[in-house]
């Protein structure tokens, strides 16, 4: 027989704790182990000095009962496979899983970990599925927009974009809960989200990417990579991670690769120009891996001295090939809808930022009104 009973026991400091004891155990949502017990963090005067001691026993007592009785109808309600309630469940717990599978299957590990620390941190290490309420939302966005300070440099404030990120990965979190059926209503239904802050994407001209391509490095692999980005628009985690095998060649289309990319795990398929497969080199066996073992990361410098070798002052990273790619193919007038199916994008609305950077349209426009002024090209 399934039982839930309330209990007391005396502590040191004359109080008496309140917890309840399960037969048999139950799994803890907290360690994942069999257990008995489930303290309360409720506590009686012992004895009660006055009125006011005696009534916060009775209420609290009160409480306690009522919880044991729920506790033991979600117990009989499990039983014969009808759902039970995970108003008092961890939430915590459920978020950490989440955080653990998204980071092993997207790249932005240390973003998932870093949102799951911030919320932490908001909620003082206690937070039920039964707490996720309109308000504690709201109160989060506020403490995310205002208050939030990094992880490692607690000093320093949050980006607006970091906020808008930990929002949204607790967003999906609570989603993922609401359709495992641990939360009722999803409080994000009801609360205004953060909107996406304007984001300045660095890229390389055509100029510059040429003089690049005939500057030398130290690093072969690194240049033959970052150039290859550029070309393709791959994320330098999946030019790593290329395999000979996965180079094709059809009569039709020529050459292309076939991958899964590491962010999404959605398979996609990429034409490669001339250029793009002379970058590879010379083929090995199917499974080796296109450029080795090396790990761009720890080229960081060396792309800097790159760079500067090369005359480029813009501060670019690994990631900025990608937006060079984006940004130079709607420069050329490649289509929109083209380039956010070259990169990989879900929504057309992320390939839209590239739009705001370069787009001719917006140079012809410009060019029409003339004013009759004498400039250097009126000489020529």
């Amino acid at each position: 027989m399934m039982k839930v009973t309330l209990r007391k026991r005396p502590r040191n400091n004359g109080k008496i704790s309140l917890y309840l004891d399960y037969y048999p155990p139950i799994i803890s949502p907290k360690t994942g182990k069999s257990t008995r017990f489930e303290y309360l963090e409720m506590y009686l005067y012992n004895p009660p000095r006055d009125e006011v001691e005696r009534k916060h026993n009775r209420e609290v007592e009160s409480m306690a009962r009522a919880i044991a009785a729920e506790r033991q109808l979600d117990r009989i309600a499990g039983r014969y496979g009808l759902s039970r309630s995970s108003e008092y469940d961890d939430f915590l717990v459920f978020y950490e899983q989440q955080m653990l599978k998204k980071s092993k299957e997207t790249s932005n590990q240390g973003g998932w970990a870093a949102s799951y620390k911030t919320f932490r941190k908001f909620v003082n290490d206690r937070c039920t599925f039964g707490d996720l309420k309109p308000q504690l939302i709201n109160d989060y966005k506020d403490y995310l927009l205002t208050k939030a300070t990094r992880i490692h440099s607690p000093m320093m404030r949050i980006s607006e974009s970091s906020a808008y990120s930990y929002y949204n990965k607790l967003r999906a979190c609570v989603r993922e809960a609401t359709a495992l059926g641990y939360v009722k209503q999803n409080p994000f239904d009801l609360v205004k989200g953060i909107s996406q802050p304007e984001v300045y994407r660095e890229f390389l001209t055509k100029e510059e990417l040429v003089r690049l391509a005939n500057t030398e490095t130290r690093s072969d692999v690194m240049k033959r990579s970052c150039l290859f980005s550029a070309l393709t628009g791959m994320r330098m985690g999946d030019i790593m991670s290329l395999t000979w095998e996965k180079i094709q060649y059809s009569d039709a289309t020529g050459y292309f690769v076939r991958f899964n990319m590491n962010k999404t795990k959605a398979e996609e398929t990429l034409p490669l120009s001339e250029e793009a497969i002379l970058l590879l080199g010379e083929p090995t066996n199917p499974e080796d891996k296109i450029f080795g073992e090396y790990n761009f990361k720890l080229f960081y410098s060396e792309l800097q001295r790159w760079l500067q070798k090369s005359g480029i002052t813009k501060k670019i990273t690994f990631h900025n090939f990608r937006h060079t790619f984006a940004t130079l193919q709607l420069a050329e007038g490649t289509d929109i809808y083209t380039v956010s199916k070259l990169l990989g994008h879900k929504n057309i609305h992320t390939t839209q930022i590239y739009g705001k950077v370069m787009d001719k349209t917006k140079t012809e426009a410009m060019n029409r009104i003339h004013l009759g002024l004498k400039t250097d090209k009126n000489d020529q």
